[in-house]
Protein backbone atom coordinates (compact mmCIF):
# COMPACT_ATOMS: atom_id res chain seq x y z
CA UNK A 1 0.00 0.00 0.00
CA UNK A 2 0.67 3.96 -0.38
CA UNK A 3 1.14 5.23 3.52
CA UNK A 4 1.54 8.49 4.26
CA UNK A 5 3.13 8.65 8.18
CA UNK A 6 3.15 12.03 9.35
CA UNK A 7 5.40 12.49 12.30
CA UNK A 8 8.68 10.02 10.96
CA UNK A 9 11.09 12.87 12.43
CA UNK A 10 9.56 11.92 15.69
CA UNK A 11 9.97 8.79 18.08
CA UNK A 12 6.97 6.66 17.23
CA UNK A 13 6.74 8.13 13.53
CA UNK A 14 10.21 7.03 12.52
CA UNK A 15 9.76 3.29 14.11
CA UNK A 16 6.39 3.21 12.48
CA UNK A 17 7.66 4.09 9.05
CA UNK A 18 10.83 1.68 9.53
CA UNK A 19 8.54 -0.75 10.48
CA UNK A 20 5.95 0.12 7.13
CA UNK A 21 8.73 -0.23 4.62
CA UNK A 22 9.58 -3.47 6.21
CA UNK A 23 6.55 -5.77 5.42
CA UNK A 24 7.19 -3.90 1.65
CA UNK A 25 4.38 -0.52 1.74
CA UNK A 26 5.67 2.67 -0.10
CA UNK A 27 5.93 5.34 2.74
CA UNK A 28 5.81 9.14 2.65
CA UNK A 29 6.87 10.60 5.29
CA UNK A 30 6.46 13.93 6.58
CA UNK A 31 7.55 16.09 9.31
CA UNK A 32 7.70 20.02 10.26
CA UNK A 33 11.11 19.25 12.34
CA UNK A 34 10.39 21.98 15.08
CA UNK A 35 12.14 22.83 17.80
CA UNK A 36 10.36 21.21 20.91
CA UNK A 37 13.49 19.16 21.50
CA UNK A 38 17.08 18.76 19.76
CA UNK A 39 16.41 18.89 15.98
CA UNK A 40 19.32 16.72 15.83
CA UNK A 41 17.59 14.01 17.31
CA UNK A 42 15.34 14.11 15.03
CA UNK A 43 17.65 14.78 11.91
CA UNK A 44 19.31 11.35 12.83
CA UNK A 45 16.08 9.65 13.09
CA UNK A 46 15.71 10.73 9.60
CA UNK A 47 19.09 9.85 8.24
CA UNK A 48 18.76 6.23 9.86
CA UNK A 49 15.98 5.77 7.20
CA UNK A 50 18.17 7.45 4.10
CA UNK A 51 16.75 10.87 4.46
CA UNK A 52 20.43 13.42 3.96
CA UNK A 53 19.54 16.38 6.29
CA UNK A 54 21.27 18.39 3.01
CA UNK A 55 18.37 17.64 0.82
CA UNK A 56 15.67 18.20 2.46
CA UNK A 57 13.45 20.87 1.16
CA UNK A 58 10.43 22.43 2.95
CA UNK A 59 6.93 21.12 0.92
CA UNK A 60 8.80 18.90 -1.39
CA UNK A 61 9.49 14.89 -0.91
CA UNK A 62 12.92 13.79 -0.42
CA UNK A 63 13.93 10.19 -1.93
CA UNK A 64 15.24 8.00 0.55
CA UNK A 65 19.00 7.00 -0.31
CA UNK A 66 18.58 3.88 1.28
CA UNK A 67 14.79 2.88 0.86
CA UNK A 68 13.07 2.78 -2.64
CA UNK A 69 9.65 2.54 -1.26
CA UNK A 70 10.82 5.74 1.30
CA UNK A 71 10.26 9.42 0.82
CA UNK A 72 10.47 12.45 3.14
CA UNK A 73 8.66 15.55 3.04
CA UNK A 74 9.42 18.62 5.42
CA UNK A 75 5.76 20.34 6.06
CA UNK A 76 3.34 21.92 8.21
CA UNK A 77 0.40 20.01 8.89
CA UNK A 78 -1.87 23.13 9.60
CA UNK A 79 -0.57 24.74 5.80
CA UNK A 80 -4.35 23.74 4.68
CA UNK A 81 -3.08 23.90 0.61
CA UNK A 82 0.06 21.68 1.36
CA UNK A 83 -1.61 19.14 2.96
CA UNK A 84 -4.83 18.70 0.60
CA UNK A 85 -2.18 19.43 -2.55
CA UNK A 86 -0.16 16.11 -1.10
CA UNK A 87 -3.07 14.00 -0.69
CA UNK A 88 -4.59 15.11 -4.67
CA UNK A 89 -0.94 14.26 -5.67
CA UNK A 90 0.01 11.19 -3.99
CA UNK A 91 -3.40 9.33 -3.66
CA UNK A 92 -2.68 7.91 -0.12
CA UNK A 93 -4.16 3.99 0.63
CA UNK A 94 -4.09 5.06 4.14
CA UNK A 95 -2.75 7.76 6.35
CA UNK A 96 -1.18 6.86 9.70
CA UNK A 97 -1.25 10.54 11.61
CA UNK A 98 1.42 10.77 14.46
CA UNK A 99 2.54 14.58 14.21
CA UNK A 100 1.33 16.49 16.95
CA UNK A 101 2.80 19.14 19.65
CA UNK A 102 3.28 16.71 22.23
CA UNK A 103 3.47 16.86 26.03
CA UNK A 104 1.22 17.68 28.84
CA UNK A 105 3.70 20.71 30.79
CA UNK A 106 4.98 22.65 27.58
CA UNK A 107 0.61 22.96 27.30
CA UNK A 108 0.46 25.17 29.79
CA UNK A 109 3.31 27.27 28.42
CA UNK A 110 2.41 27.68 25.03
CA UNK A 111 -1.15 26.67 24.56
CA UNK A 112 -1.76 28.29 20.83
CA UNK A 113 0.83 25.57 19.14
CA UNK A 114 -1.30 22.97 20.15
CA UNK A 115 -4.27 24.22 18.61
CA UNK A 116 -2.28 24.89 15.16
CA UNK A 117 -0.61 21.37 15.48
CA UNK A 118 -3.25 19.12 16.67
CA UNK A 119 -6.44 20.41 15.85
CA UNK A 120 -6.16 22.34 12.45
CA UNK A 121 -3.46 20.43 11.64
CA UNK A 122 -5.94 16.54 12.60
CA UNK A 123 -8.52 18.89 10.41
CA UNK A 124 -6.37 19.40 6.95
CA UNK A 125 -5.87 15.40 7.53
CA UNK A 126 -9.32 14.44 7.68
CA UNK A 127 -10.14 16.84 4.81
CA UNK A 128 -7.71 15.30 3.02
CA UNK A 129 -9.18 11.31 3.47
CA UNK A 130 -12.52 13.11 2.38
CA UNK A 131 -11.78 14.90 -0.49
CA UNK A 132 -9.39 11.75 -1.72
CA UNK A 133 -10.64 9.07 0.37
CA UNK A 134 -8.28 6.41 2.03
CA UNK A 135 -8.99 3.12 2.79
CA UNK A 136 -8.23 4.16 6.85
CA UNK A 137 -6.98 6.74 8.82
CA UNK A 138 -5.23 5.63 11.88
CA UNK A 139 -4.52 8.34 14.25
CA UNK A 140 -2.30 8.66 18.06
CA UNK A 141 -4.81 9.94 20.56
CA UNK A 142 -3.25 9.40 24.10
CA UNK A 143 -3.94 7.90 27.79
CA UNK A 144 -4.10 11.45 28.90
CA UNK A 145 -7.70 11.87 27.86
CA UNK A 146 -8.70 9.82 30.79
CA UNK A 147 -8.22 13.12 32.63
CA UNK A 148 -9.55 12.83 36.45
CA UNK A 149 -11.00 9.43 35.93
CA UNK A 150 -9.98 7.21 38.51
CA UNK A 151 -11.46 3.82 37.87
CA UNK A 152 -8.92 1.75 37.09
CA UNK A 153 -7.67 -0.21 34.74
CA UNK A 154 -8.90 2.93 31.77
CA UNK A 155 -11.48 1.32 29.36
CA UNK A 156 -12.16 3.10 25.94
CA UNK A 157 -15.56 2.16 27.34
CA UNK A 158 -14.99 5.00 29.71
CA UNK A 159 -16.06 8.06 29.65
CA UNK A 160 -13.84 10.64 28.98
CA UNK A 161 -15.03 14.37 29.34
CA UNK A 162 -12.98 15.81 32.41
CA UNK A 163 -8.72 16.39 30.81
CA UNK A 164 -6.71 18.09 32.93
CA UNK A 165 -4.58 19.64 30.28
CA UNK A 166 -4.86 21.18 26.73
CA UNK A 167 -2.59 18.65 25.03
CA UNK A 168 -5.33 15.87 26.69
CA UNK A 169 -7.88 18.53 25.02
CA UNK A 170 -6.76 18.25 21.67
CA UNK A 171 -6.56 14.33 21.69
CA UNK A 172 -10.22 14.29 23.17
CA UNK A 173 -10.91 16.80 20.24
CA UNK A 174 -9.27 14.77 17.32
CA UNK A 175 -11.47 11.27 18.32
CA UNK A 176 -14.28 13.58 17.85
CA UNK A 177 -13.85 14.94 14.82
CA UNK A 178 -12.54 11.56 13.82
CA UNK A 179 -15.85 10.46 14.85
CA UNK A 180 -17.59 13.51 12.52
CA UNK A 181 -15.87 12.75 9.37
CA UNK A 182 -16.65 8.60 10.15
CA UNK A 183 -20.09 9.74 10.37
CA UNK A 184 -20.62 12.14 7.61
CA UNK A 185 -18.21 11.07 5.23
CA UNK A 186 -17.58 7.41 6.05
CA UNK A 187 -13.50 7.82 6.68
CA UNK A 188 -12.85 4.59 8.70
CA UNK A 189 -10.54 6.19 11.79
CA UNK A 190 -9.06 4.19 14.27
CA UNK A 191 -7.75 5.93 17.23
CA UNK A 192 -4.69 5.00 19.22
CA UNK A 193 -4.35 6.41 22.90
CA UNK A 194 -0.77 5.49 23.76
CA UNK A 195 0.45 4.60 27.18
CA UNK A 196 3.65 6.14 28.04
CA UNK A 197 5.75 5.29 25.46
CA UNK A 198 9.82 4.71 25.58
CA UNK A 199 12.26 2.85 23.95
CA UNK A 200 15.74 3.75 21.84
CA UNK A 201 15.36 7.40 19.91
CA UNK A 202 12.65 8.38 22.35
CA UNK A 203 11.82 11.93 23.19
CA UNK A 204 14.22 13.95 25.55
CA UNK A 205 11.61 15.48 27.38
CA UNK A 206 10.00 12.10 28.82
CA UNK A 207 11.11 10.69 31.96
CA UNK A 208 13.43 7.69 31.04
CA UNK A 209 15.29 10.24 29.34
CA UNK A 210 15.60 12.45 30.99
CA UNK A 211 16.34 10.53 34.51
CA UNK A 212 19.47 8.72 32.78
CA UNK A 213 21.25 12.20 31.26
CA UNK A 214 20.81 13.23 34.88
CA UNK A 215 22.25 10.49 36.34
CA UNK A 216 25.24 10.28 34.23
CA UNK A 217 25.91 13.64 34.56
CA UNK A 218 25.99 13.36 38.21
CA UNK A 219 23.32 15.71 38.51
CA UNK A 220 19.57 15.48 40.55
CA UNK A 221 16.60 13.96 39.27
CA UNK A 222 13.00 15.45 39.91
CA UNK A 223 10.77 13.40 40.99
CA UNK A 224 7.31 14.55 40.82
CA UNK A 225 4.17 13.62 43.83
CA UNK A 226 7.28 13.23 46.03
CA UNK A 227 7.64 9.49 43.86
CA UNK A 228 3.34 8.44 44.34
CA UNK A 229 3.16 7.86 40.66
CA UNK A 230 2.65 5.06 38.85
CA UNK A 231 3.04 5.19 34.36
CA UNK A 232 1.63 2.13 31.68
CA UNK A 233 4.93 2.05 30.38
CA UNK A 234 4.78 0.55 26.81
CA UNK A 235 7.75 -0.29 24.94
CA UNK A 236 8.26 1.12 21.05
CA UNK A 237 8.25 -2.10 19.38
CA UNK A 238 4.69 -2.98 20.91
CA UNK A 239 3.25 0.31 19.72
CA UNK A 240 4.45 0.07 16.09
CA UNK A 241 3.37 -3.87 15.93
CA UNK A 242 0.02 -2.77 17.30
CA UNK A 243 -0.26 -0.12 14.46
CA UNK A 244 1.24 -2.60 12.01
CA UNK A 245 -2.00 -4.90 12.61
CA UNK A 246 -4.27 -2.50 12.57
CA UNK A 247 -3.47 -0.90 9.16
CA UNK A 248 -5.49 -3.65 7.23
CA UNK A 249 -8.31 -4.01 9.79
CA UNK A 250 -10.32 -0.80 9.12
CA UNK A 251 -13.57 -0.14 11.16
CA UNK A 252 -16.73 -1.00 9.01
CA UNK A 253 -19.26 0.42 11.98
CA UNK A 254 -20.62 -1.72 14.87
CA UNK A 255 -24.01 -2.80 13.85
CA UNK A 256 -25.42 -3.62 17.60
CA UNK A 257 -24.23 -0.22 18.72
CA UNK A 258 -27.38 1.68 20.84
CA UNK A 259 -27.89 5.32 21.07
CA UNK A 260 -29.65 4.21 24.49
CA UNK A 261 -26.43 2.97 25.72
CA UNK A 262 -23.61 4.35 23.55
CA UNK A 263 -20.28 2.71 23.69
CA UNK A 264 -17.62 5.39 23.37
CA UNK A 265 -15.27 3.17 21.71
CA UNK A 266 -17.09 2.26 18.81
CA UNK A 267 -19.93 2.95 17.14
CA UNK A 268 -22.26 3.37 14.02
CA UNK A 269 -20.02 4.54 11.61
CA UNK A 270 -16.85 3.26 10.60
CA UNK A 271 -15.10 4.69 13.91
CA UNK A 272 -12.94 3.03 16.68
CA UNK A 273 -10.37 3.71 19.81
CA UNK A 274 -8.42 1.28 21.32
CA UNK A 275 -5.89 2.10 24.30
CA UNK A 276 -1.90 0.80 23.80
CA UNK A 277 -0.18 0.48 27.10
CA UNK A 278 1.26 -2.27 28.95
CA UNK A 279 -1.56 -3.65 30.80
CA UNK A 280 0.81 -3.55 33.80
CA UNK A 281 1.23 -0.31 35.87
CA UNK A 282 4.77 0.35 37.20
CA UNK A 283 5.67 2.47 40.69
CA UNK A 284 7.46 5.14 39.55
CA UNK A 285 10.19 4.64 42.50
CA UNK A 286 10.34 0.74 40.80
CA UNK A 287 10.84 2.34 37.31
CA UNK A 288 13.86 4.70 38.89
CA UNK A 289 14.96 1.51 40.78
CA UNK A 290 15.87 0.00 37.22
CA UNK A 291 17.43 2.71 35.89
CA UNK A 292 19.73 2.63 38.39
CA UNK A 293 20.46 -1.02 38.87
CA UNK A 294 21.06 -0.99 35.13
CA UNK A 295 23.77 2.12 35.27
CA UNK A 296 24.91 1.05 38.87
CA UNK A 297 23.86 4.62 39.77
CA UNK A 298 21.91 5.78 42.95
CA UNK A 299 19.98 8.63 41.75
CA UNK A 300 20.21 12.11 43.73
CA UNK A 301 16.28 12.60 43.90
CA UNK A 302 14.67 16.10 44.32
CA UNK A 303 10.90 15.59 45.28
CA UNK A 304 8.68 17.77 44.27
CA UNK A 305 4.80 18.46 44.30
CA UNK A 306 2.97 16.67 41.08
CA UNK A 307 3.01 19.26 38.59
CA UNK A 308 -0.59 20.79 36.88
CA UNK A 309 -1.80 18.57 34.06
CA UNK A 310 -0.10 15.21 35.47
CA UNK A 311 -2.54 12.36 36.94
CA UNK A 312 -1.10 10.04 39.82
CA UNK A 313 -1.63 6.76 37.83
CA UNK A 314 -2.63 5.29 34.28
CA UNK A 315 -3.51 1.97 33.44
CA UNK A 316 -4.80 0.84 30.45
CA UNK A 317 -7.28 -2.09 29.66
CA UNK A 318 -6.17 -3.53 26.59
CA UNK A 319 -8.70 -6.27 26.00
CA UNK A 320 -10.65 -4.71 22.54
CA UNK A 321 -7.04 -4.24 21.52
CA UNK A 322 -6.16 -8.00 21.90
CA UNK A 323 -9.55 -8.83 20.72
CA UNK A 324 -9.36 -7.37 17.74
CA UNK A 325 -5.43 -8.09 16.36
CA UNK A 326 -4.70 -10.92 18.67
CA UNK A 327 -1.68 -9.02 20.35
CA UNK A 328 -0.66 -6.94 23.23
CA UNK A 329 2.07 -5.25 23.91
CA UNK A 330 4.29 -7.67 25.93
CA UNK A 331 7.85 -6.10 26.21
CA UNK A 332 8.62 -5.66 30.38
CA UNK A 333 10.21 -2.31 31.87
CA UNK A 334 13.29 -4.30 32.68
CA UNK A 335 13.80 -5.24 28.93
CA UNK A 336 12.69 -1.97 27.66
CA UNK A 337 15.25 0.33 30.00
CA UNK A 338 17.77 -1.93 29.11
CA UNK A 339 17.06 -1.55 25.15
CA UNK A 340 16.89 2.06 26.12
CA UNK A 341 20.31 2.35 27.79
CA UNK A 342 22.24 0.11 25.74
CA UNK A 343 21.21 2.76 22.97
CA UNK A 344 21.82 5.74 24.77
CA UNK A 345 25.20 5.21 25.56
CA UNK A 346 26.37 4.15 21.90
CA UNK A 347 24.49 7.10 20.66
CA UNK A 348 25.64 9.77 23.14
CA UNK A 349 28.86 8.01 23.68
CA UNK A 350 28.96 7.88 27.80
Amino acid sequence: MHILVTGTAGFIGSFTAEKLLGLGHNVLGLDIINDYYDVGLKYDRLAKLGIAKDEITRNRPVQSRTHEGYRFMKAELSDKETVLNLFREEGFDVVINLAAQAGVRHSLKDPYTYVDSNITGFLNILEGCRHYPVSHLVYASSSSVYGANTHMPFSVKHNVDHPVSLYATSKKANELMAHTYSHLFKVPTTGLRFFTVYGPWGRPDMALFLFTKAMLEGKTIDVYNHGKMERDFTYVDDIVESIARLVPKPPAGNPEWSGDKPDPSTSFAPYQVFNIGNNNPVKLMDFIGEIEEALGIEAQKNFMDIQPGDVPKTWADVTDLFDYIHYSPRVGVKEGVSQFLTWYRSYYGV
